[in-house]
């Protein structure tokens, strides 16, 4: 049985690319390749989707393989598939304090836009890491980008913004004599559109807007096997806050 074993897969392996082997005819090696599929996936998976999977999900090497060969080579469904299970695995380290970090700056060009952001993560060792300096760096660039963004998250929202924000758009004259079930609804689904535009972490990446800023900075928490957490962030623009002096008569 094991001796079989190993002609299915010698067989597979060899269909799989393109070498013929004496003694044996083309048919042997297609019916062995068929009954060893798994092996011909594992074959044409190369080193360099591999690599481009790792960069795409943060996950490890192994795992990049594996995810491949599970979707037959399909780099679409083997990115969905390592996502989520990334998103899982982050999910369960999100109570850990996360009291360690740096705190780092993005200069726009023309240095007229500036900002500081601060990335935490549970331990010193990670927080030496260079990879949390290029995420806290990708953090930076993207608050650059999006000038509607204030706050990291909707815990950061303050009730009293919320219920100022539902008055206003309750007293919209498109509303007016709608029902008040309607009017709920419809004042509900604008002020949550409305804060989604603050929020950070529900903003579209900027260099893969497939995927979430959450989304990203949950491939770099499988990627270094910590919490990490943007805790706060302050964004700079020249001249702002600032009023010009009143010219004399």
């Amino acid at each position: 049985m094991l001796y079989k074993s190993l002609v299915l897969i010698v067989a597979s392996l060899c269909v799989a690319n393109g070498f013929a082997v004496t003694g044996a005819s083309p048919q042997h090696f297609a019916v062995a390749a068929a009954r060893s599929p798994a092996v011909v996936a594992q074959a044409t998976v190369s080193a360099a989707d591999v690599k481009k999977l790792r960069d795409a999900t943060g996950a490890g090497m192994m795992k990049c393989k594996e995810a491949l060969i599970a979707a037959n080579g399909d780099f679409d469904q083997a990115t969905e598939d390592l996502r989520a299970k990334g998103l899982a695995s982050a999910d369960k380290k999100s109570s850990r304090a996360a009291l360690e970090g740096i705190v780092e700056t993005y200069i726009h060009t023309g240095a007229k836009l500036g900002v500081m952001v601060e990335v935490n993560c549970e331990t010193d060792f990670v927080a030496k890491n260079p990879v949390l300096q290029e995420l806290a760096k990708g953090i930076a660039m993207q608050i650059a980008a999006c000038p509607s963004v204030e706050v990291v998250s909707d815990k950061d929202i303050s009730p009293d913004f919320i219920e100022k924000e539902k008055a206003i758009e309750s007293a919209s004259e498109d509303l007016a004599g709608k029902p008040d079930a309607i009017v709920e609804k419809i004042v509900n689904g604008r002020v949550e559109k409305l804060i989604k535009t603050k929020l950070l972490l529900e903003q579209p990446y900027i260099r893969d807007p497939n995927m979430s800023v959450k989304d990203y900075i949950s491939s770099y928490i499988t990627k270094l096997g910590e919490n990490i957490v943007v805790s706060r962030f302050v964004r700079f623009n020249v001249g702002e806050g600032q009023t010009a002096p009143e010219e004399e008569e």
